[in-house]
């Protein structure tokens, strides 16, 4: 049987002039798991934001505790496609998971909740298979 990656079914970005609210939701299995993150209302600010949500809905789906960080995520050229990228890591490991995802229909925040979701998948999948 072929493992059921989790998918991105709702993202919601809320600004006002001081703060960016992300709401991101995952369908695993046909259940929803929803992650948060608040932080500044800079434009730069945000990718750092939805990675971070992404990985709280993550960790819902894992349901035991384990605290992922978001070393980095960012987004560059490479060739003619522009990608975001994203650096994750499970709490106390030195090991770093990577993933990347095309930016299409210039939504980089989409973008950046995939790369995360590419960084972590492989691992989800040992740890929930």
């Amino acid at each position: 049987m072929r493992f059921q990656r989790p998918a991105l079914a709702m993202l919601d970005e809320q600004v006002t002039d001081n703060e960016a609210r992300v709401r991101i939701v995952l369908a695993w299995n046909d259940i929803p798991y929803d992650g948060d993150s608040i932080g500044s209302s800079q434009e730069t600010a945000r990718p750092r934001l939805v990675g971070e949500a992404t990985l709280r809905a993550v960790e819902r789906i894992i349901g035991d505790g384990t605290r992922l960080d978001l070393s980095g995520v960012a987004t560059t050229d490479l060739g003619t496609a522009r990608v975001a990228i994203a650096e994750v890591r499970l709490e106390g490991s030195l090991d770093s998971l990577v993933g990347s995802a095309v930016i299409r229909e210039n939504d980089p925040a989409k973008a950046t909740a995939r790369a995360v979701l590419d960084a972590v998948n492989r691992r989800l999948e040992l740890m929930l298979g």
